[in-house]
């Protein structure tokens, strides 16, 4: 099954301000989420920040996160909330914080 990859604003700005090399590798995990979206792994409650329904993928050796969650629908799409870091629970923060704006 093909799923449809979308980008929240703030997910694609994260995108493009990552360094070249990091950028590529982000873009081959994130075509491969096109053909396999559980390709990550579930997330839950993280840091006390609840991220159920979420997943993790890392990219460069673990030094960065790629946070999505598949919204069903009539096409199944992968929607990237995130990208960054992996500095504690930096990531799930940022994440959280989009999250919160976006049902407001």
């Amino acid at each position: 099954m093909a799923y449809k990859v979308e980008f929240i604003p703030d997910a694609a700005k994260d995108f493009a301000t990552l360094d070249g090399s990091v950028r590529k590798e982000a873009a081959k995990k994130i075509d491969a989420l096109s053909e396999n979206a559980f390709l990550g792994k579930p997330l839950g409650n993280k840091f006390g920040i609840d991220l159920t329904g979420f997943y993790k993928l890392y990219i460069s050796r673990k030094k960065y996160r790629i946070v999505y969650r598949i919204i069903g629908g009539e096409i199944e799409i992968v929607e990237i909330v995130g990208i960054g870091r992996r500095d504690k629970e930096a990531i799930y923060r940022l994440v959280m914080g989009r999250i919160s704006s976006r049902q407001k």
